[in-house]
């Protein structure tokens, strides 16, 4: 039984989950996130997901490609995902080490993040 801090919460808002790393998270911890937040999105009928990884200092590949999977993934399941929080030092390191993070919305923190997704929701419902 795990009698500590969570390392991730997952709320809802609406119809968004926002979703807050709260430490550095090991592979197989990133793949359970991923997989709860996959499957909240559906059980809750989300149209958007917030990764906060305001808390993170360091993101390594791993951790880097199973965020921009968490995206594709929830894109395919009807919601858009913006990452918000990303650290100074964090993105330098992103960019020196050449990670790939096409295709990942992000915004400053999570007001802005709300505002982005609350964009794209209207420019997906006037599409329709």
């Amino acid at each position: 039984m795990n009698t500590g801090p969570a390392l991730v919460s997952i709320l809802r808002q609406g119809k968004y989950l926002i979703a807050s790393i709260h430490t550095a998270l090991d592979d197989s911890e990133m793949i359970r996130f991923r997989d709860d937040l996959i499957e909240q999105i559906g059980s809750h009928r989300s149209r958007g997901v917030i990764i906060d990884v305001a808390a993170l200092d360091v993101l390594d590949s791993f951790g880097s490609n199973t965020l921009r999977s968490i995206a594709e993934m929830s894109r395919l399941r009807g919601a858009d995902t913006v990452i918000v929080g990303i650290q100074p030092d964090v993105a330098i390191a992103m960019v020196m080490l050449g990670m790939d993070t096409t295709g990942i919305p992000t915004a400053l923190d999570l007001e802005e993040g709300l505002v982005l997704l609350d964009q794209r929701q209207r420019q997906r419902m006037a599409r329709e």
